[in-house]
This record gives C-alpha cells, sequence and structure tokens, in this order.
C-alpha cells in the first residue's frame, strides 16, 4: 500500500466491516479508503461504507448494539456512527443517486488490512468523485490524486458516460487531457494523421 493511514481509523474500519458481515447486510467500502484499498493514493482520513437504503436501520441497530454511537443527522442520504470520536459514514445515496445491487457488485473483493471486504471499484469511484463537484463544491485537487494513481483500473469511457451531463466533471476530464493523466478520445481522434 501506498503510504501510512491513522490505526485507529484502519481499525473502526475492521469493526463495522466485520459487523455487517456477521449480519450479511450488503456494502461496499467507499471514499479514500476504497482509493487506498485499490492502491491508489488517498488523501482524507474518513471512513465510508455504501449500504442499500432499505438496510440502514438494521445497520444502525447491529452496529449500536456491537457498542458504536449512532447518529442520524439532518441530511437524508447517510447516517454516522461512532468509534470513540472516530466517524463512518453510511452512505446510501451518494450523489443523489441510490445504492442498488447493481451499484454492491459493481465492487473488487480485496483484502484490507487483513479482511476480505467487497469495494467499490475504481470506475465507480471515479465516477462518483466526479458528480460530487458543484458550484458549492469544487476542489479538482481531491480528484487528480485519485485519477493518477487509479487511471489504469479505471473505464474512462463508462466515466465519461456516466458523467456526461455533469460539466464540472467535463471540466475535470478536459484537465486530465491536458496534464497527459488520461487523453480524450474526441482529442486523440483529432491528431491522427496530422
Amino acid at each position: 500500500m501506498p503510504h501510512r493511514v491513522d490505526e485507529g481509523l484502519v481499525n473502526t474500519l475492521k469493526r463495522v466491516a466485520a459487523v455487517l458481515k456477521q449480519s450479511e447486510i450488503p456494502f461496499a467500502l467507499g471514499g479514500s479508503f476504497a482509493v487506498y484499498a485499490h492502491g491508489g493514493h488517498s488523501s482524507d482520513h474518513d471512513v465510508d461504507f455504501v449500504i442499500r437504503e432499505q438496510d440502514r436501520g438494521r445497520a444502525l441497530e447491529e452496529l449500536s448494539s456491537a457498542g458504536f454511537e449512532v447518529e442520524q443527522p439532518p441530511e437524508d442520504w447517510l447516517v454516522k456512527v461512532f468509534d470513540e470520536g472516530r466517524m463512518v459514514d453510511l452512505i446510501y445515496r451518494p450523489v443523489d443517486l441510490p445504492v442498488t445491487d447493481e451499484t454492491l457488485r459493481d465492487t473488487s473483493m480485496l483484502s484490507v488490512e487483513a479482511i476480505n471486504m467487497p469495494v467499490l471499484s475504481a470506475t465507480q469511484l471515479m465516477v462518483h468523485k466526479l458528480l460530487s463537484y458543484s458550484q458549492h463544491h469544487c476542489d479538482f485537487a481531491t480528484g487528480l490524486p485519485v485519477a493518477r494513481s487509479l487511471r489504469e483500473q479505471i473505464d474512462w469511457d463508462r466515466v465519461r458516460k456516466e458523467t456526461e451531463k455533469s460539466p464540472y466533471a467535463e471540466a475535470f476530464l478536459i484537465l486530465l487531457d491536458r496534464l497527459d493523466v488520461v487523453p480524450d478520445p474526441e482529442s486523440a481522434r483529432l491528431t491522427v494523421g496530422g
């Protein structure tokens, strides 16, 4: 793995994953730790799991029984649990898209700090990152390390298709082309033969 991670957060991640697995609640690791699990560069220090909305109540019950503090924030797309002050987001509607069985199939079973768990695909992580950009939050510095470190694992055609309605995603993909991180297929076609 490319760099050191916060041991407390890793232990919390492992505890949450173990409870979800034992309870047979479908889930996948997302966010910065999913990038890390794929061998990529992860810059922030939080734990995100994705679950289906219909599993939210049972997940909170099981995690509460296991000693986690539970919080239902005002946002209507996630719930939070805490382990000695360390926060874990259980996200059931990332970027306004519900987590479905199909979402949870678009994963790789990876060993994350010695626990096998489903991890969102690098392609889906990039789609989520690009669709999170808006006029209120558009920090491309958070996406560049992900794109650079996972570029060979990402289906860029699928990323372009699934983010085509976002002008922020389009701008980010143009930036990747200009920086020679990922060539834009359009610019490649324009330069052939001339």
